[in-house]
């Protein structure tokens, strides 16, 4: 993994349907995978579909997976969580996860995935949305329309979200997506 200090490595929400294609869940794996390689921590609704594969694939590379459940019963938690976290509060649980984020990357689309992708540009977080939600942002401010960045590959995705979380490109993130 590159050396982040643990302090500062960025939490990337990985959102989208929990009854996914498999092409969804090929995809969410690969972005589980490309965060954990980079350091980042993993925020996801911790149950089926695009929330375990990517939690599959951020596990699998020695990543951190932060599970947010929706209800107060833990062992629904996929098996690939490294921390399950009961809320209590039904599909609201999207704004705890989009507000624990410092980005967000969309994989398919679901109505709960379109909530997240709202609550995040609202709130100014940088969205890469891959084979998701492709929304008309032309009511929105300048800086909000330059938050929604529609992507191709789960590479793009993660070099989307960390570039604009950190504010500049990295070396190896550049590579990954060529």
């Amino acid at each position: 993994m590159a050396d982040i200090s643990r302090r500062h490595r960025p939490y990337i929400g990985v959102a989208g349907p929990g009854e996914a294609t498999a092409l969804e869940k090929d995809l969410a794996r690969q972005v589980g995978t490309l965060l954990a390689q980079r350091s980042a921590v993993v925020v996801c609704g911790g149950l089926t579909g695009v929330m375990e594969a990517c939690a599959e694939g951020a596990s699998a590379a020695g990543g951190t997976v932060v599970g947010l459940l929706p209800g107060l019963n833990r062992s629904v938690g996929n098996r690939h969580l490294t921390i399950t976290l009961t809320t209590g509060l039904g599909e609201l649980r999207n704004g705890v996860l989009v507000n624990t984020c410092d980005a967000l990357i969309a994989v398919g689309g679901s109505w709960g995935t379109l909530s997240e992708v709202a609550l995040a540009v609202r709130l100014g977080k940088p969205v890469a949305a891959l084979r998701s939600w492709a929304l008309p942002l032309q009511s929105a401010s300048s800086a909000q329309a330059d938050l929604l960045i529609e992507v191709s590959t789960p590479a793009e995705a993660v070099q989307t979200v960390l570039q604009r979380r950190l504010g500049t490109q990295t070396p190896a993130l550049v590579r990954a997506a060529g």
